[in-house]
């Protein structure tokens, strides 16, 4: 079957494989589809940045101007629109546009970055991604490179990281370096990758598929878990399931988030498979700051977090808060916290539960 990524709708050639032909126009009009819903997604943010651009400019050199601008701004929109619109979001489309700012025709119409014309195969992560890089000749080599090279959005991660770009400039040996990076991020070439994009479904108001992020016994534990927290009766309210946490290099999802009336604070809550580490614990203080930053208002206490372990022989729970509310968390946050014998006894239930359907579905 020919390529996806190079192929489109106007280009099919039939073979003499009926099953193969059908399966290479249906993931040919999927993959169209996606590329011209990520077209227009680039398009949007780079005028909403141009926007927000000029909104600044009027601030005339007020130097808290543009974070009020993108405050009020990211408030109004959420409330509208829903996902996609927080402040950290809103600074991307405006260092989008000022990144790419050259990049229109006489009439202001945008023309690169943000059309077909030059770089069809690159989407909004890649030009996210591409906002890591300072250096501007630096950063259209990479676009150019990934353009060319069909790159995932993880070898363009893995190479602006790696600062492929600086070695292959210091190199003698350029061809050994090529090949040790098409080495080493061959496995990161997703061609579907575009499908698993929760910036097309947040984009489309769709509700993003989490099941291939967890595996059965996962899902079984953290469904009974937001069931058990509501039950606890000291004032839980649920409010997501997997819920996305962008950082400028990965996406993260947290397993659930709560909020509790009687602390005002939000709850999170990350389930780990393996004994929990010292990143698993940075991973969640980085959560908490986040939540804090994007979430919390002037009448909210500080979020809390609760990293579970599903291996109930080890450290069942480690309960973080950010460094300073310590005193606030140890004499009122645990009177309404479940304890870790409690969580540890319904992670136990849980799996037993699993363990009892799993042999009810073996055959006899």
């Amino acid at each position: 079957m020919s390529s996806i990524s190079n192929c489109s709708l106007n280009n099919i050639v039939f073979s003499k494989n009926i099953f193969a032909d059908a399966r290479n126009i249906i993931e040919t009009a999927k993959h169209s589809a996606f590329r011209a819903i990520d077209s227009i997604l680039v398009q949007r943010n780079w005028l909403l940045g141009k926007r927000i651009h000029i909104e600044e400019m009027n601030g005339k050199g007020r130097a808290d101007y543009g974070k009020e601008i993108i405050k009020k701004l990211s408030k109004e929109l959420s409330e509208i629109y829903g996902k996609g619109f927080d402040r950290i979001n809103l600074y991307y489309f405006l260092r989008f546009y000022r990144a790419f700012h050259d990049n229109y025709d006489k009439n202001g119409e945008i023309v690169y970055a943000v059309s077909k014309q030059f770089l069809p195969n690159l989407s909004w992560t890649h030009f996210r991604i591409l906002l890591q890089e300072e250096n501007g000749d630096a950063r259209a080599w990479y676009a150019n490179e990934a353009q060319l090279e069909n790159w995932s959005t993880r070898t363009l991660q893995r190479n602006i990281s790696s600062q492929y770009y600086y070695r292959l400039l210091k190199s003698q040996d350029k061809h050994s370096v090529h090949n040790e990076m098409v080495k080493l991020t061959s496995p990161l070439q997703d061609k579907t990758e575009f499908i698993k994009n929760p910036v097309i479904a947040e984009f489309l108001g769709l509700e993003e598929c989490n099941d291939f992020r967890e595996s059965t016994l996962e899902n079984a534990i953290l469904d009974n878990l937001q069931k058990f927290m509501m039950e606890l009766g000291k004032g839980y309210a649920w409010m997501a399931r997997q819920q996305r946490i962008h950082t400028e290099k990965a996406d993260y999802y947290i397993d659930l988030v709560f909020y509790n009336v009687i602390l005002k604070c939000y709850v999170l809550i990350d389930l780990k498979t393996d004994k929990i580490t010292h990143q698993d614990i940075g991973q969640m203080d980085m959560y908490i700051r986040m939540y804090d930053e994007l979430k919390r208002t002037d009448g909210d206490n500080p979020t809390i977090g609760i990293i579970l372990c599903a291996d109930t022989d080890d450290d069942i729970a480690r309960f973080s808060v950010l460094h300073g509310n310590e005193q606030l968390f140890a004499s009122k946050y645990l009177t309404y916290l479940p304890s870790k014998e409690q969580l540890r006894e319904e992670i136990e239930r849980q799996k037993f539960f699993y363990q009892l359907t799993q042999k009810e579905h073996l055959p006899e």
